[in-house]
């Protein structure tokens, strides 16, 4: 049997085990982040879009600089988020904040209906650095 090599950031160990899931798992080279969300440290959703798709990525930095990656570490994204036909371009405005510069990583954009109180979700596969894949 496989042992899962789970990631935690600081501060985070009780909303990860309430809702049963790891943030973050290292598999052969790579790192893959579960889902994360605009949530305050409480859990609750940051009200405003803008300021929630910040938290998201902030969140995603914390997870990410747990396996001692960042940002421009990541290969491929992908954006869960609620309305897109009227939020699409708003959170678009926040990415460069955080997105860094070209080459880009893939991304793709879905629209769904519930995210448990959210509006936006981001999750990533980041290549871990010095990782011979």
């Amino acid at each position: 049997m496989n042992t899962r090599d789970a990631v935690f950031p600081a501060g985070r160990h009780a909303l990860y085990a309430r809702h049963r899931y790891s943030p973050a798992i290292r598999s052969d080279g790579f790192l893959f982040v579960a889902g994360q969300v605009g949530s305050r440290e409480d859990g609750s959703p940051e009200p405003d879009f803008e300021q929630q798709v910040r938290r998201a990525f902030e969140n995603l930095n914390a997870v990410l600089a747990a396996a001692g990656c960042s940002f421009d570490d990541v290969v491929d994204v992908t954006v869960f988020m609620i309305d897109p036909a009227q939020r699409f371009e708003r959170a678009w405005a926040v990415v460069p904040e955080y997105w860094g510069e070209a080459p880009f990583p893939t991304a793709t954009v879905v629209g769904v209906t519930w995210l448990a109180g959210f509006d936006f979700e981001i999750k990533v596969i980041a290549k871990l650095p010095g990782s011979a894949v």
